[in-house]
């Protein structure tokens, strides 16, 4: 526990914010504590908060609660790693926080819907990783994933830019814009897809938080 707080407290995070993060000691507590923070729905304009200040508003969304886990991953002795996945047209990307068991995969996730979050370490490449997000990520009907990031080593930015920051994490993204990313579904199948079936996006389109500010037809709402 005190190797933990040392190690927040390095990153620049308040004693009180190094000692509440450094109780998540596994990728597991990490993923349960970054679900109970209250979705960001930016009621006051876009954001792009630092780790300390997503936990001072209580409020995060994907970007947010990755880079909230990847501290929290770095305090228990881990590599604060994030991947950035693209999403066609019309749609948002997300973002996770990766973390590996031997040489295995795995995903932290803040999402409002339920399909775009956790992963098991099960995976054996980013590719794979990126893959079992595919039939979920949709909006309406039209499957949206297209493409996903090499792992982005937080540890190339000063904690100052993305663990303590009052701006807007700016660098982040352009860290993860930047970095190179990979098709995942080849350009002559995207017109192939299949769009998915109404139950399945009835199912999608249940999400923890209903957006007080905003309304979306049943089909069109978004679970990232």
């Amino acid at each position: 526990m005190k190797q933990r707080i040392a190690r927040g407290l390095k990153l620049g995070l308040s004693r009180e914010w190094a000692t509440r993060l450094a109780r998540l000691r596994t990728p597991e507590a990490v993923q349960d504590f970054v679900t109970s923070i209250p979705m960001n729905f930016e009621e006051q304009g876009w954001t792009a908060r630092s780790v300390e200040e997503a936990l001072r508003h209580n409020e995060a969304h994907c970007i947010e609660g990755a880079m909230v886990a990847a501290c929290a991953l770095a305090m228990a002795g881990r590599k604060p790693l994030l991947m950035d996945m693209g999403a066609a047209e019309g749609d948002d990307d997300h973002v996770l926080a990766l973390f590996r068991h031997g040489r295995y995969w795995g995903a932290v996730s803040k999402s409002n819907g339920a399909y775009l979050r956790w992963r098991d370490p099960i995976y054996r490449s980013l590719y794979e990783l990126a893959l079992s997000y595919f039939p979920e990520y949709a909006k309406g009907r039209r499957k949206m994933l297209r493409t996903y990031s090499a792992s982005v080593d937080l540890r190339r930015l000063d904690p100052k830019l993305w663990v303590t920051r009052k701006k807007a994490c700016v660098e982040v993204i352009e860290l993860l814009t930047r970095a190179r990313h990979f098709r995942l579904v080849p350009r002559e199948q995207e017109r192939r897809l299949r769009k998915i079936d109404p139950i399945e996006a009835h199912a999608y389109s249940i999400t923890e938080y209903v957006d007080p500010h905003a309304y979306y037809p049943e089909d069109e709402r978004q679970a990232c």
